[in-house]
């Protein structure tokens, strides 16, 4: 596999604001790039602004990012400009070959045994966990009743899921136990579900749609926030210290960014580094193992000294939700590991009250250690309380 090219971008830019000066940010942001920010009807082609995390995105010709980046290098409330990322789901491309061994998938899946769910008696009832993907479809019978709050942040498309990656991430963090066809597949079968749209039904989107959802699951509260996106970076790429900045904010009001490491290992013959924005710090990166508790030939791991892998859950051959008609599938990647990561995550708080710091401390240190290297799955297999 070859190495993969620069990061793709779109043209617009990502600025971090002072935390305790926003309002003084934007005022001075408004100035270099020609907006008014108390008009109250901003363009948002031009500039949105995302309060929870003192972040907003700009459109920005190379003139102004020259005036932006001056901001950014003398004190005041403007702090950091970075390139907006493209970004995509990390699902694993499907490769023929030999067949798994064979689980007793009856009742359950074998990811919720893998991770314990199955003798937890948390239910993830009271907290809430916002899945950051492709949407959500809207009428899959194994969730009716089921309260889900959704939001589209992507322009033109509704919540409804035409690509199917984000339903079965939802699925497997939070789906049913008892569907009417077994098994069940569900880590936190009774939690508050925020579907947030930020990949389109292709299967792609931007930092700028990422970060509106991140805000969005701030805002109300959720405890958890799941990714299974980003991109791939070459090795020794610089981890965002915009993103890094605000996972460490939502930490601080209660909110655990968990996201997918990436997809882009050949194993054994490369390893691949962690992908954005799991490489940053403050983000639970996480790798993917089989059924019979191997690394997955393609999980992303610690191939430098920038992204690390925190924990691993099952990523191969997960049986989930997806969209209508298909109703069910089996898929592979990172993707498919990070939700059984955030409902382990969700059980946890549910059990202990844990939020932000704690709950990391909590969901890494129960971890079940493996005969497998740290750089390969971190502190181990996530286990349910």
């Amino acid at each position: 596999m070859t190495e993969p090219a620069e990061v793709e971008t779109t043209g617009r830019f990502l600025v971090l604001l002072q935390e305790d000066a926003i309002e003084e940010g934007l005022a001075e942001l408004g100035g270099i790039a020609g907006f008014d920010p108390n008009s109250g009807d901003l363009d948002t082609e031009a500039v949105q602004v995302f309060p929870e995390l003192g972040v907003a995105v700009v459109t920005a010709d190379p003139n102004l990012l020259a005036e932006l980046n001056g901001a950014a290098e003398r004190p005041g409330p403007v702090q950091i400009v970075e390139p907006e990322r493209v970004v995509h789901v990390f699902a694993a491309p499907v490769e023929e070959e030999a067949p798994e061994a064979a689980a007793d998938e009856s009742v359950l899946t074998w990811g919720l045994q893998a991770v314990g769910a199955d003798v937890s008696t948390a239910t993830g009832k009271g907290i809430k966990i916002a899945v950051l993907d492709t949407g959500w479809e809207k009428n899959h019978p194994d969730f009716a009743g089921r309260a889900i709050t959704t939001k589209s942040f992507i322009t033109g498309e509704d919540v409804q899921d035409g690509h199917g990656h984000g339903t079965h991430c939802i699925g497997t963090s939070a789906g049913p136990r008892k569907p009417a066809t077994l098994p069940g597949y569900g880590v936190a079968h009774e939690a508050e579900i925020f579907a947030g749209k930020v990949l389109s039904n292709a299967g792609s989107g931007s930092d700028g749609g990422i970060l509106a959802g991140i805000d969005w699951a701030v805002a109300n509260g959720c405890a958890i926030i799941s990714m299974s996106l980003g991109a791939d970076v070459p090795v020794n790429t610089p981890y965002s210290q915009i993103y890094e900045t605000v996972a460490q904010r939502a930490m601080a009001k209660g909110t655990l960014i968990i996201a997918a490491s990436g997809n882009a290992s050949s194993r054994p013959a490369r390893i691949a580094p962690v992908g954005h924005p799991a490489r940053c710090p403050s983000i639970i990166a996480v790798a993917a193992i089989d059924v019979n508790r191997a690394i997955a030939s393609f999980s992303s791991g610690s191939a430098d000294k920038i992204g690390q892998i925190d924990v691993c859950a099952p990523g191969v051959d997960v049986y989930s939700s997806f969209k209508l008609p298909q109703k069910y599938s089996r898929l592979r990647g990172t993707s498919m590991a990070t939700p059984h990561v955030a409902g382990v995550a969700v059980l946890i708080a549910e059990k202990t009250g844990a939020r932000g710091y704690e709950l990391w401390a909590r969901l890494v240190g129960t971890a079940l250690r493996l005969p497998l290297p740290s750089t390969d799955i971190g502190s181990g297999l996530v286990q349910a309380p």
